[in-house]
């Protein structure tokens, strides 16, 4: 159902150094680089961040990566506090969610909420 998803980032080499580490351990990659604005995805650009440029003051975003296994929810956690990702909520299940919904939280460098999810069980 979506397409693509965009954040303004007011240090995008930070945020770009940020999501390269974080999102790999799920399969995504940078595919687009145009200086300004940067794509990120497995197959296509379907994330993308850019330079801050409109708008003023913080507003709170939040996005799910998919993965593929729960490892990979943990390693995405894992590079996420390697790169000074403040921990929101460490990797474990929510079943509040469903009975296998098994995510982490932390906050990318411009304090958005970004989470790594798996919805499989074990």
């Amino acid at each position: 159902m979506i397409d693509h998803v965009s954040f303004q980032c007011t240090d995008l080499a930070a945020s770009a150094r940020f999501y390269d580490a974080v999102l790999a351990p799920l399969g995504g990659k940078r595919i687009m680089d145009f200086g300004a604005v940067i794509g990120f995805g497995s197959e296509a650009p379907d994330f993308w961040i850019g330079e801050l440029n409109s708008g003023e003051g913080f507003r709170e975003s939040h996005i799910a990566f998919s993965a593929p296994d729960r490892a990979a929810v943990t390693a995405f956690f894992d590079a996420a506090v390697a790169a000074g990702a403040e921990v929101l909520h460490e990797p474990r299940l929510w079943p509040e969610y469903h009975e296998h919904y098994f995510g982490a939280f932390v906050r990318d460098p411009d304090g958005n909420n970004v989470e790594a999810v798996c919805h499989t069980p074990g």
